[in-house]
């Protein structure tokens, strides 16, 4: 008796989305430097084109409007000088891991 095998091939994928605005130009992208928004947004699982399953994000994320970027508000950049110097002794130095003024950890 001949034996049938079976194949079972999957053409979908796991989509995250905008599902609302909450704030326009709201900062700007941790990757380009353009302007950013606030966003709720939901994953949704999909069969080939259709979605089978959806559900919202925890929290609201920011959305760069040129590359598409999603990243938590909390890593929003903050200014370049704010990031090069030292915090106790304000030395402008990014390229050690302590500051060769006063020695602390950078």
């Amino acid at each position: 008796m001949k034996e049938k095998k079976m194949f079972f091939f999957y053409v979908g994928g796991l989509e995250q989305r905008v599902r609302r605005e909450l704030k326009i130009d709201a900062g700007k992208c941790v990757n380009c430097g353009s302007r950013n928004d606030l966003v709720e947004c939901e994953k949704a699982l999909k069969f080939f084109i259709v979605p089978v399953l959806r559900w919202p994000e925890k929290e609201p994320l920011m959305r760069c409007s040129d590359c598409c970027l999603f990243f938590p508000i909390a890593t929003r950049t903050k200014p370049l000088l704010d990031v090069l110097r030292c915090a106790s002794c304000g030395g402008a130095e990014s390229n050690f891991s302590f500051c060769p003024y006063c020695g602390s950890a950078l």
